[in-house]
């Protein structure tokens, strides 16, 4: 594994910025990255925790592809903290790898390829942490025309993001809240690596970029805190980048929070359309006005959303709107 240090008769995993330093035998944050005879393993490689066929608005990706379908996998464990994780049942569970079925990297491009799927995603659990398994599918998938998600939190080291994204076509990255004590507290994690990714992924990758962001009322949902996030992401990767405020519901240790009002999405929208960005969506709630695509040029609904439903789709099939000739961003 070239993403380690050796350090004494310890072994520093590198994949992300947590680096955890472990002796022999012992797991990291994550509980799927060990060492094993000085060399940090990814004992999950090929446990699979289900393929499931999803609309790929569900990622949320509304620009990639619209209403086609992506093969979705992941595997156990995360190097996030967070205290609200919807997928915690997963991401935090102790149950070891070995319970799961073996389904190899081959084996999910060719079930894609005989199902007409053209897409697969890395996601249920972030892919930073099941790194080789995501990449050696990946590699395989692109020899095939098949495109690749990354649905991520983002927090990983630079080197391997520097691989990793060379192979991914498309991102939706969870920009978990604005601020560092926010991550501190409620993700065990640091904000600084999480934007350090984000910027990467826009400004020096050919990779499709979409953001998400879940609101949890009285934690990241502060006028303050949702300005400073819009100035950021206008001063850093431009007003083009879809924005997805999705909805917040009790899980895991934030079982006794409120889940999100409808209300609290729809404000954080309309002060991100009011600070110029062009694409911003509510998410986890069913709304056809705020989960719809509006032309940039000539503001009429191109593409048309019910929850993950396309309805309508106004646009040709270079991504042109049929009313103005105007261009949509994303691939199509």
């Amino acid at each position: 594994m070239k993403y380690q240090k050796k350090i004494n008769n310890k072994t520093k995993c590198l994949i992300c910025p947590r680096e955890c330093t472990l002796s022999e035998g012992q797991e990291g944050f994550c509980h799927i990255r060990k060492n094993v005879g000085g060399d940090i393993i990814l004992t999950a490689y090929g446990k699979n925790t289900g393929l499931s066929v999803d609309p790929i608005e569900k990622k949320p990706l509304y620009h990639f592809y619209p209403n086609s379908k992506i093969l979705s996998f992941g595997t156990y464990g995360c190097n996030m903290g967070c205290l609200f994780c919807q997928n915690f049942h997963i991401t935090k569970t102790k149950q070891t790898p070995d319970s799961l079925p073996f389904i190899s990297p081959q084996t999910i491009v060719d079930l894609s390829i005989k199902n007409n799927i053209k897409s697969i995603a890395f996601t249920y659990n972030d892919p930073v942490v099941f790194f080789e398994y995501a990449l050696d599918t990946a590699k395989i998938a692109k020899e095939e025309g098949i495109k690749t998600v990354a649905v991520s939190a983002g927090y990983m080291q630079q080197t391997p993001r520097k691989e990793f994204y060379k192979y991914i076509d498309g991102a939706n990255i969870d920009l978990k809240g604005f601020s560092d004590e926010f991550y501190k507290k409620n993700c065990l994690s640091r904000l600084t690596p999480v934007l350090d990714t984000i910027k990467y992924i826009k400004n020096e990758t050919d990779t499709h970029l979409e953001i998400t962001t879940m609101l949890i009322e009285g934690e990241n949902d502060s006028d303050d805190i949702l300005k400073a996030e819009l100035d950021w992401i206008l001063d850093n990767i431009g007003d083009l980048v879809p924005l997805h405020f999705s909805a917040f519901t009790p899980r895991y240790k934030f079982i006794k929070k409120s889940a999100t009002k409808p209300e609290t999405l729809y404000m954080a929208r309309e002060l991100a359309l009011s600070f110029g960005l062009k694409y911003v969506y509510t998410g986890n709630i069913i709304n056809k006005e705020t989960s719809t695509t509006y032309c940039k040029h000539c503001k009429k609904p191109v593409i048309v959303r019910d929850g993950y439903r396309v309805l309508e789709c106004n646009l040709d099939k270079n991504g042109a709107c049929i009313y103005c000739n105007g261009m949509c961003d994303g691939r199509y």
